[in-house]
């Protein structure tokens, strides 16, 4: 394979971007994103460091303003683009240090070993490194379309289990760079490298969960106008929720699960609220798990998630809101840019500090608000404090008829997975799933209809090795980026 002319390999690499993006849902074609390391690759050979930043940079777009157009619905193209491009630069960045290790590796190490092996594994750890910096920072990160996040209906979603979103991520990327390096030697008969690679991964057989029982959850989908732009009048939402409750009176039911925001008056402030929750929970006569919005004393607002029956029983509040979102971090720097936008983050939601696992019924369950279920460090906390089960609730009502909301399903997929955990994703307008400890769909609700789920959930206690080894797979992986880089880029003594 040779060096490509600038223009095209700019083109290849816009491609690779669109590939990408081809393998989440909803295209869900997973496939692709082997293509696509492929052909960024590709665009790469040859290419120095600051050549590689643009055209790593315009792959970047390419898959992260089509991954995520779904912020254009209502907010329009500024938040779009700024998040967009912002992720860009930093794909940018990755392909520059991966064509250091792509152009210079075989050099460093001449070996067929080192040209085919060693150099892969420092391209699929640097690709993994990257993902691992952006989805912590900055203000925490955006940790969205890393590539395992493509898998999750590949053969190799269960060895997210042994190795954590990281470990899936690498794997992807050392397929796709093997092959690369193969036909690079021209050597299609070493093809059988990264094929071995590939069984070999779908081949490890899936962690064993050990199921201690089951819970009987009811999981409501309200199908409400809950969209920042687009909702009813104040307790609408909560009467959706309470009206696809009332049904199921007099079934066998261990709890309620309702969304983020489900309960659009804050039962804590509001004593009708507070009434209609207790009236529903005694009728159904299981607690309920609610999402609202909760102020202080010192008017400081939360995005909460409430186990009521009689009354307050649990509480999370969101440890992570969503920076220009949720909260608006340097809003007076950011206001210089597009001040009508920034107003719109009325409020600044203060960052949790409580547990997100709580006692509901006698079973420990970690709460998930939102995009809290793509936090790794959140799922690591839920394990290590003892939850047998994940709820997720969300609203993806700003983000309508969008992929969005099948993106944070595959998430929410994974992590079940990942945890070896059931997780009941429940969302205000849908897609709402309960998702099994080994990634089965136990239940679901189509998007944009109102429903309920109410299932026998499995409960387990099994702590599966990416949570045991939590954050160390990714800084081995990190670290083997680094040094390996390193190694590559110190010469050689004469």
């Amino acid at each position: 394979m040779k060096r490509l002319n600038f223009w095209i390999a700019l083109a290849l690499a816009m491609v690779s971007g669109f590939a990408l993006q081809g393998a989440f849902p909803a295209t869900n074609f997973w496939p692709l994103a082997f293509i696509g390391v492929f052909l960024l690759l590709w665009s790469l050979l040859g290419r120095r460091f600051w050549s590689s930043f643009v055209i790593g940079t315009a792959a970047g777009a390419s898959f992260w303003l089509s991954l995520i157009n779904w912020l254009t619905l209502y907010l329009g193209p500024v938040p779009w683009l700024a998040l967009g491009i912002l992720q860009a630069l930093f794909f940018g960045l990755g392909a520059s240090l991966m064509a250091l290790a792509l152009n210079r590796g075989p050099t460093r190490w001449p070996s067929r070993f080192g040209r085919l092996g060693l150099v892969s594994i420092v391209i699929a750890a640097l690709w993994t490194l990257r993902e691992s910096v952006t989805s912590v920072w900055p203000y925490g990160g955006f940790s969205w379309g890393r590539l395992a996040h493509s898998q999750s209906q590949s053969p190799l979603a269960h060895d997210v289990a042994w190795v954590g979103t990281a470990g899936v991520t690498f794997v992807v990327a050392l397929t796709a760079a093997l092959i690369f390096q193969v036909l690079r030697e021209k050597r299609r008969s070493l093809l059988v490298l990264p094929i071995l690679v590939f069984v070999a991964a779908i081949a490890v057989p899936s962690f064993v969960i050990d199921i201690s029982g089951t819970t009987k959850v009811l999981a409501v989908q309200g199908n409400s106008k809950a969209g920042l732009f687009d909702h009813g009048a104040p307790g609408e939402i909560l009467q959706d929720h309470i009206s696809g409750t009332l049904p199921f009176v007099g079934k066998d039911v261990d709890m309620v699960v309702w969304p983020e925001n489900a309960s659009d008056i804050d039962p804590l402030q509001s004593q009708l609220a507070a009434l209609m929750l207790t009236t529903v929970s005694a009728k159904i006569e299981a607690p309920i798990v609610t999402g609202t919005i909760t102020t202080t004393s010192d008017e400081r607002y939360f995005n909460s998630s409430l186990v009521w029956s009689d009354g307050l029983q649990a509480q999370y509040d969101k440890i992570h809101p969503v920076p220009f979102a949720e909260y608006m971090p340097n809003r007076d720097l950011w206001r210089t840019f597009q001040p009508d936008l920034v107003d719109l983050v009325t409020r600044n939601y203060s960052f949790g500090t409580r547990s997100n696992v709580v006692d509901i019924n006698g079973v420990l369950a970690g709460i998930a608000i939102c995009f809290d279920i793509t936090d790794d460090q959140q799922a690591y906390q839920m394990i290590s404090q003892g939850a047998e089960l994940i709820l997720a609730q969300t609203n993806n009502a700003d983000f309508g008829k969008t992929s969005e909301n099948l993106q944070q399903l595959s998430i929410a997929r994974l992590r079940a997975i990942e945890t070896g955990r059931s997780v009941v994703n429940i969302s205000t307008v849908g897609t709402s799933e309960i998702i099994s400890p080994t990634g089965e769909t136990i239940d679901s609700i189509p998007a944009y209809q109102p429903g309920a789920m109410l299932s026998a959930v499995p409960l387990s206690s099994t702590i599966t090795p990416a949570m045991a080894f939590g954050r160390f797979i990714e800084w081995t992986i990190g670290a083997v980026g680094i040094v390996g880089l390193s190694l590559i880029l110190i010469r050689r003594k004469p």
